[in-house]
């Protein structure tokens, strides 16, 4: 590594702890700290000249050196008990964007856990949450993937973001609103799940103040007209708690009162609907003691001293929260019936309140942790790999960010096996859902349940502490219905699974024969036998040809992408002999009754080359858009020319003195116009509440038009849609197709003709 002159900067304030790493690890005579063994100390003191060196000169929004924000992050996460590489990842965290230097160079000078973390920061700093679904949900999936490579890069996020919090009000108005609902969004409860109490309440704090100003001096000016009273009081009920825990011989190591924070204060008036005088739980009295035993014996001093409200004692001591808080909490009327709540915590569930997933660095069991990768077996960060899970098997952008906002931002709700197991589940969660969390099997089998030993509905909500037995049956099967009640995304994945696998010798069936309509027969069988065939379907994520029938079969994936892997497989395998196919995206004949006869247009407005002067008419039965091959047929009546999709099973016995050779206008086919054609399309769907609303939604996001939509149910099997819809040319149908398909409700989808729709 190259030496590093030590330079004690003028142009910016240094944390007392910085300015003595730094003069402390300098080489007496040179001051130069990179000739000294690579202790914590001296990486740290590196980062800093580095980054100092490479900032020089950048301006913040509020016109201090761009290095106190580097400095405040590396201080925040000091402040966590983050080790040598994540301070330094703190100082370094912008270099890679705003300066020069390339990951490569970090590595080479840092090694590679820090630049690691640093590229990871660098690439979350690049995602925008604002995007369109799919764009959002990828960027959350790429998100939850690098904390799964080092859970620390989120933490260095969410330190760097609360800095830039407390100094967003350098930034334009429209800026400052951006970021603070990002803030409330995404990383403030990212921060409670990790647990890391002090982050999320300033961030929820800063966010509100932006977000909801008028709000937000409100509760400042409620909060601060009473605190005089406030304190007093506490000053008086803290003083009788700890003569009364001295009287019965337990130690407190910390006994006082502590506001409760702006936003949660709020958010409890709003949810509650109640004015600030009506919400007794402002501030709370904390004892932190050593020992659990301590943490209950000074529970039942508490409720000897003060009565207890019934039904506002929650042990999360016995039953922790799944960002790891433990906590005994009570509700007892205090002086003056004035009702106080008490928080009770040893000294290490406190440090995990306050550090959430960084407590480890400061209290770590066997000396020095090197486990900052995620762990599968890791129950404190279960809501990760469920997240991890969920995004490999959920296709749907939209279903997948509400997995995530179902799982990253509610509150769980907790129950226990018949074994005593304790389950942690999402709001507003039913026995079926319970039983796919236990196991597939479980939930595939589920025919009853039975909640605290009386048998209940399956759509029955769970309460917390309820227990919850599910009942098995050989035969029994998932419902449709199920679809409408579960509320977590792994039972509805699970349902759909086990729906799709049913059907697997229909749906294989359904794929050959699309397949076959695309390729012919000649050699089909042979072909799907091929080597060639086994790696199109490895290439597109299966594991046999037959898998992949079944995956065209239920719309899992289109066959337009199968035929591309082909190709793709085919020239790879045999470069001289690439296979030859016409990648249409549906082959079933349409017949919908005739559009009337066109006048003849000029001959530069026509969208049909081969046709001008005459009378012309989109052909019903097949109804061609715009970018398909097209022939025309000189119809005997007076309507002049038909025009029909090449490969229209009624061209086939027409003569061949009546076909004549005709294409699309070049900008016809490119979409430049803004003239669309009526589609027929068919939807297979899973039955349920809404899903008629999503696929109009979906069909909204890309601007199609639906002229006419018609709606057929049946008891206990899928409903199918007809939608007429207004298409501008084949890729616009394409990709129309493709985001339907990725719906997970739709079991399949295809072109159709009226007749077929009757």
């Amino acid at each position: 590594m190259n030496a590093t002159t030590l330079t004690l900067p003028t142009d910016v304030e240094l944390p007392d702890w910085l300015r003595e790493c730094l003069i402390s690890h300098a080489c007496p005579v040179t001051g130069d700290c990179s000739d000294n063994p690579r202790s914590d100390a001296s990486v740290v003191c590196d980062a800093f000249n580095f980054a100092y060196q490479l900032h020089e000169g950048q301006k913040r929004a509020s016109g201090e050196p761009y290095i106190a924000h580097p400095i405040a992050v590396a201080g925040l996460l000091r402040d966590l008990g983050g080790s040598s590489a994540v301070i330094a990842a703190g100082f370094l965290h912008d270099v890679v964007e705003d300066t020069e230097v390339t990951v490569e160079e970090l590595e080479e000078r840092f090694g590679s856990e820090v630049s690691r973390l640093v590229e990871g920061v660098t690439k979350l700093s690049k995602f925008n949450f604002e995007s369109k679904t799919e764009r959002q949900a990828e960027n959350f999936r790429r998100m939850f993937m690098a904390m799964a490579q080092d859970i620390r890069v989120i933490v260095v996020k969410l330190a760097d973001r609360l800095h830039n919090m407390r100094t967003l009000e350098h930034l334009p108005d429209a800026k400052r609103r951006q970021i603070a609902l990002e803030t409330r969004e995404i990383f403030a409860p990212l921060a409670n799940r990790l647990g890391i109490g002090r982050f999320k309440w300033e961030l929820e704090d800063l966010a509100f103040k932006y977000l909801e100003p008028e709000a937000y001096r409100d509760m400042q000016a409620l909060v601060s007209e009473k605190r005089g009273d406030r304190e007093s009081y506490l000053e008086t009920t803290v003083e009788d708690v700890r003569q009364e825990l001295t009287r019965s011989g337990i130690h407190c190591v910390e006994l006082k009162g502590r506001p409760k924070h702006l936003y949660g204060i709020y958010q409890k008036m709003q949810r509650q609907q109640k004015e600030f005088h009506e919400i007794f739980d402002i501030t709370a009295v904390r004892i932190i003691v050593n020992t659990i035993d301590e943490c209950y014996r000074s529970l039942a001093v508490v409720h000897n001293l003060f009565r207890p409200i019934p039904g506002r004692f929650k042990d999360y001591i016995g039953l922790p929260k799944p960002n790891r808080y433990q906590s005994l909490h009570t509700v007892v009327i205090g002086h003056g019936g004035r009702p106080v709540e008490v928080q009770i915590r040893t000294v290490e569930m406190h440090h995990i309140a306050e550090y959430g997933i960084a407590a480890h660095w400061k209290y770590k069991e066997t000396g020095k942790s090197t486990a900052t990768r995620f762990s599968p077996d890791d129950e404190k960060l279960t809501w990760l790999r469920q997240l991890l899970d969920w995004q490999n098997d959920l296709k749907d952008a939209q279903e997948y960010l509400e997995s995530v906002r179902t799982n990253l931002f509610d509150d769980d709700v907790y129950v226990f096996t018949p074994q005593g197991d304790v389950i942690p589940l999402a709001q507003r969660s039913t026995p079926v859902d319970f039983a796919y969390r236990i196991h597939t099997e479980v939930g595939n089998r589920c025919a009853g349940s039975k909640i605290n030993g009386r048998m209940v509905p399956l759509d029955t909500v769970l309460r917390n502490g309820d227990i919850v037995e599910i009942i098995t049956q050989k035969n029994a099967h998932p419902s449709l219905d199920w679809l409408n009640f579960v509320v977590t995304p792994g039972a509805r994945n699970k349902i759909r699974q086990w729906y799709k696998r049913s059907n697997r010798e229909e749906n294989v069936q359904r794929g050959r024969d699309m397949l076959e309509r695309e390729l012919g027969k000649k050699g089909f069988e042979a072909l799907l036998k091929s080597e060639q065939m086994q790696v199109t379907a490895v290439r597109c994520n299966y594991q046999t040809p037959e898998d992949l029938l079944a995956a065209v079969g239920y719309g899992e994936v289109t066959i337009n992408h199968v035929l591309n892997r082909l190709r793709d497989a085919t020239k790879a395998l045999q470069p001289v002999a690439p296979v030859a196919t016409t990648a249409q995206e549906e082959a079933l004949l349409l017949n919908p009754p005739p559009q009337p006869p066109r006048p003849a247009p000029k001959t530069h407005d026509s969208p049909i080359q081969g046709v001008e002067g005459l009378l012309y008419h989109l052909a019903g039965c097949c109804t061609p858009i715009p970018g398909e091959p097209i022939i025309g047929v000189v119809t005997q009546g007076s309507r002049g020319i038909s025009i029909h999709r090449q490969g229209c099973t009624n061209t086939d016995s027409v003569p061949g003195d009546r076909l004549i050779p005709v294409s699309w206008n070049a900008a016809e086919t490119t979409s430049s116009r803004a003239q669309t054609y009526p589609v027929q399309i068919q939807l297979e769907v899973i039955d349920r509440v809404g899903v008629l609303k999503d696929i109009l939604s979906r069909l909204s996001d890309y601007n199609i038009n639906v002229r006419n939509a018609q709606v057929k149910t049946f008891p206990g099997q899928t409903a199918v849609i007809n939608l007429g819809i207004d298409i501008r040319d084949h890729n616009q149908l394409e990709r129309t197709f493709t985001q339907i398909r990725k719906m997970s409700d739709v079991v399949q989808l295809r072109r159709v003709n009226d007749a077929e729709t009757g």
